[in-house]
Protein backbone atom coordinates (compact mmCIF):
# COMPACT_ATOMS: atom_id res chain seq x y z
CA UNK A 1 0.00 0.00 0.00
CA UNK A 2 1.29 3.48 -1.03
CA UNK A 3 0.14 7.24 -0.34
CA UNK A 4 1.68 9.67 -2.22
CA UNK A 5 1.07 13.51 -2.67
CA UNK A 6 2.33 15.61 -5.01
CA UNK A 7 1.61 19.47 -4.15
CA UNK A 8 2.91 20.70 -7.22
CA UNK A 9 1.15 23.26 -9.41
CA UNK A 10 -2.25 24.24 -8.67
CA UNK A 11 -3.65 21.23 -7.38
CA UNK A 12 -3.06 18.33 -4.86
CA UNK A 13 -2.94 15.57 -6.46
CA UNK A 14 -3.36 12.57 -3.66
CA UNK A 15 -2.57 8.57 -5.50
CA UNK A 16 -4.06 5.61 -3.62
CA UNK A 17 -2.12 2.03 -4.32
CA UNK A 18 -2.22 -0.95 -3.54
CA UNK A 19 -4.81 -2.20 -0.87
CA UNK A 20 -5.63 1.06 0.65
CA UNK A 21 -7.09 -0.12 4.76
CA UNK A 22 -7.19 0.27 8.14
CA UNK A 23 -3.35 0.04 8.65
CA UNK A 24 -2.90 2.76 6.06
CA UNK A 25 -5.66 5.32 8.01
CA UNK A 26 -3.29 7.30 9.75
CA UNK A 27 -0.92 7.82 7.20
CA UNK A 28 -3.78 8.37 4.55
CA UNK A 29 -5.59 11.48 7.23
CA UNK A 30 -2.22 13.00 7.16
CA UNK A 31 -1.93 13.86 4.25
CA UNK A 32 -5.61 14.23 3.54
CA UNK A 33 -5.27 17.00 5.93
CA UNK A 34 -1.66 18.17 4.49
CA UNK A 35 -3.39 18.41 0.99
CA UNK A 36 -6.65 20.32 2.10
CA UNK A 37 -4.65 22.89 4.26
CA UNK A 38 -2.96 23.84 1.23
CA UNK A 39 -5.71 25.57 -0.52
CA UNK A 40 -5.72 23.88 -3.42
CA UNK A 41 -7.74 21.65 -5.74
CA UNK A 42 -7.55 18.45 -4.61
CA UNK A 43 -7.25 15.37 -7.04
CA UNK A 44 -7.39 11.59 -5.97
CA UNK A 45 -6.36 9.13 -8.02
CA UNK A 46 -7.87 5.53 -7.37
CA UNK A 47 -6.43 4.01 -10.55
CA UNK A 48 -3.46 1.97 -8.56
CA UNK A 49 -5.76 0.98 -5.69
CA UNK A 50 -6.49 -2.91 -5.74
CA UNK A 51 -9.27 -2.52 -2.60
CA UNK A 52 -10.51 0.47 -0.27
CA UNK A 53 -11.80 -0.83 3.02
CA UNK A 54 -14.47 1.41 4.88
CA UNK A 55 -11.97 3.42 6.69
CA UNK A 56 -10.59 4.91 3.56
CA UNK A 57 -13.66 5.54 2.13
CA UNK A 58 -14.55 7.36 5.30
CA UNK A 59 -11.89 9.31 5.43
CA UNK A 60 -12.66 10.23 1.32
CA UNK A 61 -16.35 11.20 2.26
CA UNK A 62 -14.64 13.03 5.28
CA UNK A 63 -12.09 14.74 3.19
CA UNK A 64 -15.60 16.07 0.64
CA UNK A 65 -17.03 17.52 3.64
CA UNK A 66 -14.29 19.19 4.69
CA UNK A 67 -13.54 20.58 1.71
CA UNK A 68 -16.74 21.88 0.86
CA UNK A 69 -16.65 24.04 3.78
CA UNK A 70 -13.39 25.19 3.36
CA UNK A 71 -14.71 26.19 -0.47
CA UNK A 72 -12.18 23.90 -2.27
CA UNK A 73 -13.07 21.37 -4.41
CA UNK A 74 -11.83 17.46 -4.53
CA UNK A 75 -12.79 15.07 -7.04
CA UNK A 76 -11.53 11.46 -7.68
CA UNK A 77 -9.25 11.67 -10.71
CA UNK A 78 -8.20 9.20 -13.43
CA UNK A 79 -9.72 5.52 -14.24
CA UNK A 80 -11.59 3.62 -10.82
CA UNK A 81 -10.50 -0.44 -11.17
CA UNK A 82 -13.61 -2.16 -11.12
CA UNK A 83 -13.14 -3.74 -7.77
CA UNK A 84 -13.11 0.29 -6.48
CA UNK A 85 -16.31 1.10 -8.26
CA UNK A 86 -18.13 -1.65 -7.39
CA UNK A 87 -17.02 -1.07 -3.53
CA UNK A 88 -17.71 2.25 -3.64
CA UNK A 89 -21.07 1.60 -5.40
CA UNK A 90 -22.34 -1.09 -2.56
CA UNK A 91 -21.19 1.47 0.09
CA UNK A 92 -23.70 3.81 -0.76
CA UNK A 93 -20.80 6.54 -2.13
CA UNK A 94 -22.68 7.31 -5.73
CA UNK A 95 -22.50 10.87 -4.33
CA UNK A 96 -19.20 11.05 -4.07
CA UNK A 97 -18.03 13.64 -6.83
CA UNK A 98 -16.80 11.10 -9.54
CA UNK A 99 -16.42 12.81 -12.95
CA UNK A 100 -19.34 11.27 -15.23
CA UNK A 101 -16.73 9.85 -17.68
CA UNK A 102 -15.44 6.98 -15.36
CA UNK A 103 -18.65 5.33 -15.89
CA UNK A 104 -19.61 4.78 -12.45
CA UNK A 105 -23.21 5.05 -12.58
CA UNK A 106 -24.85 1.70 -13.01
CA UNK A 107 -21.36 -0.06 -12.63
Amino acid sequence: MAVILDQGGAECVIRLEGEVNIAAAVELKGLLVQALVSGKELRVSVEGATELDITALQLLVALDCDSKRAGTRVVLAGKVPETVATTLLEAGFEKFPIPPDLGLKGA
